[in-house]
């Protein structure tokens, strides 16, 4: 894949509340939510297909809407096969999990005892790369492999062409040309910097350690082991890719002449959801790993190639967006409560990450939990003097990932980094902050969320007495 469309921005504020429990919902519930929300999708992307998986309570749930052509009325189903594009960095990921839980490969190894032939400039100030900085997309690399940065500067309708033409001429000897001259521009393991050569890196490390073509490596492990049988990286030719558009054109195929690490899988929805049980089995070790802090942030993270790894009131939960010339794909697991969410249409255009990325956050709330009858006050409590602002995580979650508890509002500017709302643990999932009165202006409605590790926006619970009307449902204070 070679189009990086950034959702995190609207990632970051998925969650809710831990006094919501997870309810079960029926299937009549949950197949109305995808349908609520594709139809919202459809309008928003202006995509012709939409096809939407969920894993909710170890049950699977699969649904398609529009057709792959217009006026053609062939709608996607569970075999239809799809680009899944930057999804395939997962895949590697695992594989590179796999080979530490094996022993074969230590995150904290400078990756040049992988490479074939020596690389001294891969270092910055004599501090090498090391495996975890390279799967957490922190190698320092001042530009990608292929180099397409002067591509992405004037994006055009037909830049496709630009970027189709660039991956069907490069090789793997311009690869480790490119990479003998690659230069760091910071030190390795501080900044993120989205990279498909990292992950062809990768590829090329695994063979070394496992003597095998990464694509056998991924049959062998992967596609074998979950009988992932329609997902491919070499398509038989009797295969038929779906269709993709980028609003006006019928776009081209992803080419890729490397190892295919970074984007060249295709796969139907029925096996992405295969992917995303394993991906939400938390007892597994290689998944455990592939969704490790690995660089022990105390906010966000990305694990093994993920886009972005974040704690939120439901737990860890876990997110990759896929976009090909003419697909884009959207991957969402929240593994300690078992829900895994998948979302394809068949466009892509500088609009369509955007409305992706909404409609994930949106069917994933949906989802999550069920509303109480009961209607109460959340959040804070008055006394004389103070005001008591108390966030409790729900006890069955794995508190140990909750670093910091933070409030922002109108009152600090929305900022969770203001240390005068940083929040104190006062037992392993209660959290609380006493403020004088005096600091809130009188009769004032004030706005305010709790934030979970600076960077986890809880949602407000849809019980809540104190609630502000409009889409953002932000939690209201008022002193009088």
């Amino acid at each position: 894949m070679k189009k990086a469309f950034s959702v995190l921005f609207i990632l970051l504020f998925i969650s809710c509340f831990a006094q919501q429990k997870s309810s079960s919902f029926t299937e009549k519930e949950i197949l109305a939510f995808m349908d609520k929300n594709a139809k919202v999708l459809l309008e928003n992307s202006k995509a012709n297909s939409v096809s939407i998986g969920v894993i909710k309570d170890g049950k699977t749930y699969t649904k398609h809407y529009g057709e792959i052509d217009k006026g053609k009325e062939n709608q996607a189903n569970n075999n239809t096969v799809f680009e899944v594009a930057s999804i395939t960095k997962l895949f590697t990921g695992l594989l590179v999990a796999q080979a530490v839980v094996e022993g074969k490969i230590n995150p904290e190894d400078d990756i040049r005892k992988y490479l074939t032939g020596p690389y001294p400039n891969l270092e910055y100030n004599g501090t090498p790369i090391k495996i975890k900085d390279l799967v957490s997309f922190r190698t320092g690399f001042n530009k990608d492999l292929p180099d397409t940065s002067e591509l992405r500067k004037k994006q055009t309708d037909s830049s496709y062409i630009a970027f189709k033409k660039t991956d069907d001429e490069y090789s793997r000897t311009k690869f480790f040309e490119d990479l003998k001259t690659m230069k760091l521009d910071t030190l390795p393991g501080t900044k993120f910097k989205y990279s498909n050569g990292s992950l062809q890196l990768a590829a090329h490390i695994l063979e070394n350690v496992y003597h095998k073509n990464y694509e056998t490596l991924l049959k062998e492990n992967i596609l074998s082991k979950l009988n992932m049988n329609s997902t491919y990286l070499t398509l038989d030719k009797s295969v038929l890719i779906a269709n993709g558009y980028n609003g006006k054109k019928l776009m081209p195929n992803i080419s890729d002449n490397l190892w295919g690490a970074a984007g060249y899988l295709k796969s139907t929805l029925s096996d992405l959801l295969k992917f995303h049980a394993y991906e939400l089995s938390t007892k597994n070790k290689i998944v455990a790993e592939s969704q490790r802090n690995l660089l022990n942030s105390d906010t966000s993270w990305n694990g093994y190639f993920w886009d972005g790894i974040e704690v939120d009131n439901f737990g860890r939960n876990c997110w990759k967006h896929g976009g090909a010339f003419g697909t884009q794909n959207m991957f969402l697991v929240y593994p300690e409560i078992g829900l895994g969410i998948s979302i394809i249409v068949n466009i892509s255009n500088e609009n369509t990450g955007n409305a992706l990325g909404n409609a994930i956050v949106k069917l994933s709330e949906d989802l999550i939990s069920k509303p109480e009858n009961k209607k109460e006050l959340y959040g804070y409590t008055l006394t004389k003097d103070n005001v008591i602002f108390t966030y409790e995580h729900y006890k069955s979650l794995n508190t140990d990932l909750v670093k910091s508890v933070s409030i922002a509002g109108t009152f600090n500017n929305w900022n969770p980094n203001d240390n005068k709302y940083q929040m104190i643990r006062k037992n392993k999932n209660t959290f609380e902050l006493t403020v004088p009165k005096s600091q809130f202006e009188k009769d004032k409605t004030q706005m305010f969320k709790f934030v979970i590790n600076k960077t986890g926006w809880a949602k407000t619970p849809k019980n809540a007495l104190n609630t502000e009307e409009g889409e953002n449902k932000n939690l209201i204070l008022k002193i009088e």
